[in-house]
């Protein structure tokens, strides 16, 4: 991707809090139309760099690019950004309307067309109709709406979004996810959107990056990073993930297979042709309703989860399985290489 044609570039951009280094030289491109997530644990350094992009921050090295133009010494709002917060930040005094069209009024935006954006931005996320309500009337997964309506009236370049779902029960969660994707590829604006749920970035993203200790460790599509995690911790990070050390195509090789890949068989049941296979016993078994999780420790050293999905067994014969010895297999196209020395050069 060229500078021209990158709504967000971050150019080994680096910023410590004392000796603390959140973000370390760091580059990043962000295509125009993009849902772009930055994933990784608390601390890894996605929302200090979403705050770099928006200006909150100043970087202590490097250089910070929006649609090519170097804003990396602008304030806030002299930057062609949006940020929308997990804690919604509404005005509880004004009302829906008001708070939507609140920035339009300080950008002295005549009336009419106040009226009419802040209207088109509540009936994008289903709240037409609502907007002389205020905030204290409305749900959380509804005021989450409003602060989205109240960046996108704006029509920024980029939207920032900072955990925005995180103060939302499971199944609202779940249900926002959809829509925010569906919000994304209606208005065409890049989101660059941080957090640390795996399931919200899968969900959601065009492409992704996993963060660990300030830096990247691998970006791409969420079917490349499921699939393909190129680091131990990315492969235990995003989703489930088994680590085995066993020769790959005669050479000592460590790699990943994940637990939905793997078939549990009889013991002396012969796995199919090409597939890796190997004996050992279920440690445990954990019931999950849709599917049920083993743990199989292998007669060659190592342990292994393995997820089956509860098609037509009820949870006390899977219960049952406990103890008993199996065969497991998967495919090779499965077995996912950690090439070696790849996690130590990551972790100098």
């Amino acid at each position: 991707m060229s500078q021209q044609q990158a709504d967000v570039q971050l150019e080994s951009v680096t910023k410590a809090y004392g000796e603390v280094v959140a973000v370390d030289d760091l580059a990043l491109e962000v295509a125009p139309g993009e849902f772009f997530t930055m994933l990784g644990p608390s601390g890894s350094g996605k929302t200090t760099t979403l705050r770099l992009i928006a200006g909150f921050e100043l970087p202590d090295e490097g250089r910070v690019l929006l649609n090519g133009a170097d804003v990396t010494r602008q304030p806030p709002y002299s930057r062609d950004v949006n940020t929308v917060f997990q804690d919604y930040a509404l005005f509880p005094h004004m009302t829906i309307g008001e708070n939507v069209a609140y920035g339009m009024k300080v950008k002295r935006v005549g009336r009419t067309e106040r009226t009419t954006r802040t209207s088109e931005a509540l009936e994008l996320v289903r709240l037409g109709g609502l907007e002389n309500r205020k905030p204290s009337q409305l749900s959380g997964g509804q005021r989450q709406r409003v602060a989205l309506a109240r960046a996108i009236v704006n029509r920024p370049q980029v939207l920032l979004l900072d955990e925005p779902l995180g103060a939302l029960d499971l199944k609202l969660r779940q249900e926002m996810q959809i829509e925010l994707k569906r919000i994304q590829q209606e208005v065409g604006i890049t989101f660059v959107y941080v957090t640390h749920d795996q399931e919200e970035a899968l969900t959601m993203s065009d492409r992704l990056a996993v963060f660990n200790a300030g830096r990247i460790e691998q970006v791409g599509t969420p079917a490349d990073v499921y699939e393909h995690p190129e680091t131990e911790f990315v492969a235990g990070f995003v989703g489930i993930s088994n680590m085995l050390e066993r020769p790959v195509n005669g050479q000592p090789s460590r790699f990943t297979v994940r637990p939905e890949k793997i078939r549990v068989l009889e013991e002396h049941e012969a796995a199919e042709a090409g597939a890796h296979s190997e004996t050992g016993r279920i440690r445990d078994v954990v019931y999950i309703g849709m599917v049920t999780r083993y743990t199989v420790e292998l007669d060659e050293g190592g342990v292994l989860i393995v997820t089956r999905q509860n098609l037509e067994t009820t949870s006390s014969e899977v219960l049952e399985a406990r103890d008993k010895r199996v065969r497991l297999a998967w495919r090779p196209e499965h077995t996912n290489v950690i090439e070696a020395g790849e996690q130590e050069a990551k972790d100098e």
